[in-house]
């Protein structure tokens, strides 16, 4: 059962009471995210995920949060996409960027978010966070097939590091064979032509 709006008010000003480094706040956060009162937080939330100067433990909570209940206005939604994208930019917070990758899926229709999607999934950098990466993916699959996310992923299969995972994907939507020359198997070794045994 959603809160009462007092109850929200309540958590929200005991979040901001507290020092910045109490772990109760990532609890109070959570606490958010138990029901649909985090549709009614989803303005709060998206300020802790897009502050940097906020305890990483609740940003990334947050996060999670509006990935589980992404807001249904759509100015709501937009503004936790760009908060989102915010926190995966923040290269001081590998945690955070983790969690912001993977909550972006439930965005992944919007142009922005689908961009920065592509971009930390294909990032094949030596000093690419290979759990951005990893998060970007489930991001993708869990926001399931489209033309647009078919066509990341079959550039993905020839990756060394995440080919298979996105091959895994493509077949179980599938997709592993449309418009993609033939990848099933690509990045495992297996049979990339697409003719099957001789």
């Amino acid at each position: 059962m959603p809160q009462p709006a007092n109850e929200l008010h309540r958590l929200v000003e005991e979040f901001r009471a507290l020092p910045a480094d109490d772990d109760r706040r990532r609890a109070i956060v959570a606490e958010l995210g138990a029901d649909a009162t985090a549709v009614a937080a989803a303005p709060f939330l998206t300020s802790v995920v897009a502050d940097p100067h906020e305890y990483d433990l609740a940003r990334a909570e947050a996060a999670v949060v509006l990935r589980l209940w992404p807001p249904s206005d759509p100015a709501a939604a937009r503004a936790a996409t760009r908060a989102l994208l915010t926190a995966l930019d923040d290269l001081d917070e590998d945690l955070v960027r983790q969690y912001a990758a993977h909550a972006l899926g439930s965005y992944a229709d919007d142009p922005a978010a689908h961009a920065a999607l592509t971009a930390a999934v294909l990032d094949d950098d030596e000093d690419a966070d290979t759990l951005v990466r990893y998060n970007a993916l489930a991001a993708l699959e869990e926001a399931g097939p489209s033309d647009a996310r078919a066509d990341v992923l079959r550039a993905l299969a020839r990756d060394p590091e995440l080919g298979r995972a996105a091959t895994r994907v493509l077949t179980d939507w599938g997709r592993a064979n449309d418009d993609g020359g033939g990848i099933a198997g690509a990045g495992d070794g297996g049979d990339v032509t697409g003719d099957g045994p001789a």
